[in-house]
């Protein structure tokens, strides 16, 4: 690391801080926080709620440019809720809490059908009914979005509607908690001028998406991430410091993606209209594109083999096959994806398009990673729910972030009738205000960007999978030596302190990557948690749920929970479905 000299003697931020009320606060303004206040204001309109979001509310989140599909719609004469449940249940090797899937499940079609009210487009058929695809191993549950650009704007009018309150460019970075344990609100600062907000709440709601930029691109850029790159981890660092317990986080999240493009290869999407997963003979070597631990340990196997590269297929399909995905995939999510292709000479018609592995994140929903919630989106902590891709519920991606984010808001509204304003500890939000503020009294020092350059890089060196014991620990090590060079961290302008304070999260989210992998002294999930020196799975011993959790003592413990009995039942044989995917090739099955 070196040093740089360039303090801007004009930045000295100080503490002051504003202190505002409210019913209750949500934190992220993507997909489920959104639909937390506006379901929180149609249960009880006379609720007073704030949205907090450290970018524009317009514009934030996993689906600022829109989603090109659903890749879980349970719509009744296509799938039930049970075999939904069932469908998960094996996907994610038996370790669910069946009964947040299930009312996921449920509340899958009608949130559907609100949306669609609203004005958000699937696409229908000729007599008008969901035109529904097949992609998944046993359901049939991918609903396509052709003109799914316009997802955030008919979110933004329904809070303007319900006149719920927007606090835009606040980054949330700590949460405040009551005597009692419950929670009390939450501690923000200004992204452009370094000013502090205080929201006093009687409840509040996490939505701040996935752990995306933990592992480093290949491409080496900071932000050229898989996900959504604003999505760093904060969610789960606030969740963990507030002592919340976090489940399975040794699951990691990890994607086929398009080669040096920071975005799926949409396999998922193709595969309904003919387009597959291909090896370098061009063979198809999955049953299915669907995503999931086994899914990826097939695809890496097969870069080790000698057969890869692993490309994405189409260029067998018809003209108006592929145009209509050209439509689907370049205009909706990531635009730039077209014009990716584009330059670098890429024409699904002539040749296949190159796939590669992304960097590791947590995730629940693409994987199972995340902050532990019940059926009601309510974490350990009272008061404090989680929803979207950093709650526990797995595989949830846009939809189950949307009913998952109306399940908490409206419990949430009736928490709130029930609570006053719980009062925090002054010396809570001093600390806070110091720990925040410290990088902006540095003339000199480390900048965030070479922390988390470092941070990432490191993460990929020692975390990634296959995961080997001693590399971790080593680890560990290192993140331990980095976070002694927090006293270096120096931030010249609010960006940097923005840029410092995500940093802290993303290193606070690689210890915990570290800490529950070494936990589980087991491999399960496919490519997810694929030990070296523990090769085998272990029902007798892990067939449960993990949590992380900061201890009295402010440590990192763990501790093991069990798996609630199911209510939708799995065969044995059944739960063997994903572990299938490999097509068998004339000799193998001989």
């Amino acid at each position: 690391m070196s040093f740089h000299s360039s303090f801007h003697p004009s930045f000295h931020p100080t503490a002051a801080t504003e202190i505002i009320e409210t019913d209750l606060l949500v934190i992220g303004g993507g997909t489920g926080g959104p639909m937390a206040a506006i379901k929180a204001k149609e249960a009880d309109p006379k609720l007073r709620v704030v949205l907090m979001e450290k970018a524009n509310v317009k514009r934030s989140g996993a689906i600022s440019m829109g989603m090109d599909g659903l890749n879980n719609a349970v719509v009744p004469g296509y799938a039930t809720p049970e075999q939904y449940v069932k469908e998960i249940t094996v996907a994610n090797d038996g370790i669910v809490n069946q009964k947040a899937v299930m009312a996921y499940a449920q509340g899958s079609f009608p949130m559907i059908q609100y949306l669609d009210r609203l004005g958000v487009k699937f696409e229908k058929d000729g007599s008008g009914e969901y035109n529904m695809r097949k992609v998944h191993h046993m359901g049939t549950y991918v609903l396509p979005m052709p003109e799914g650009h316009n997802v955030k704007k008919v979110l933004y009018r329904q809070l303007r509607r319900l006149q719920v309150g927007v606090t835009n460019r606040y980054m949330a970075t700590r949460l405040l908690k009551g005597p009692d344990g419950r929670i009390a609100g939450a501690v923000g600062v200004n992204t452009r001028t370094s000013e502090f907000l205080v929201v006093k709440a009687k409840a509040v709601v996490l939505a701040c998406g996935a752990a995306g930029r933990l592992g480093l691109p290949a491409s080496g850029y900071l932000f050229g991430t898989y996900e959504n790159a604003a999505n760093c981890g904060d969610g789960y660092a606030m969740a963990y410091h507030a002592g919340a317990e976090l489940a399975n986080l040794e699951c990691y999240q990890i994607n086929p993606l398009i080669k040096d493009y920071n975005g799926p290869s949409c396999a998922y999407v193709t595969g309904p209209f003919g387009g597959f997963t291909a090896n370098n003979r061009g063979e198809r070597f999955i049953e299915c594109d669907y995503w999931s631990g086994q899914m990826m340990l097939e695809f890496w196997r097969e870069l080790q083999s000698g057969n890869g590269p692993v490309f994405l297929k189409m260029d067998h399909l018809r003209e108006e096959t592929i145009s209509e995905i050209e439509t689907i995939l370049h205009t909706n999510e990531r635009p730039s994806r077209g014009r990716f292709h584009e330059r670098r000479g890429n024409n699904y018609r002539q040749r296949p398009v190159e796939m590669h592995i992304s960097e590791i994140g947590f995730c629940s929903g693409h994987s199972a990673s995340g902050v532990w919630v019940d059926e009601n989106a309510r974490t350990t902590v009272p008061g404090l729910y989680a929803v979207g891709d950093m709650a526990s519920v797995p595989h949830n991606y846009m939809l189950g972030a949307f009913v998952n984010g109306g399940i908490a808001g409206a419990d949430a509204a009736a928490y709130c009738a029930g609570h006053d304003l719980a009062a925090y500890d002054d010396g809570d939000l001093l600390a806070e205000q110091e720990r925040v503020l410290a990088p902006t009294r540095r003339a000199d020092g480390l900048t965030p960007h070479e922390m988390e350059f470092k941070t990432r890089r490191l993460v990929n060196d020692y975390l990634e999978p296959p995961k080997v014991t001693a590399k971790m620990e080593l680890g560990q090590r290192r993140f331990a030596e980095i976070r002694e060079d927090l006293d270096l961290l120096v931030a010249r302008d609010p960006h940097e302190l923005h840029r410092a304070l995500e940093m802290q999260s993303i290193l606070d989210c690689a210890d915990m990557a570290a800490a529950a992998s070494l936990y589980r002294t087991e491999s399960r999930w496919g490519f997810y948690h694929l030990r070296v020196d523990h090769p085998e799975t272990n029902d007798a011993e892990w067939g449960c749920h993990t949590v992380l959790f900061k201890d009295a003592s402010g440590r990192m413990a763990h501790a093991k929970r069990a798996v609630d009995p199911f209510i939708v039942p799995v065969a044995a044989e059944e739960m063997s479905a994903y572990h299938q995917l490999r097509i068998k090739t004339p000799a193998a099955a001989e």
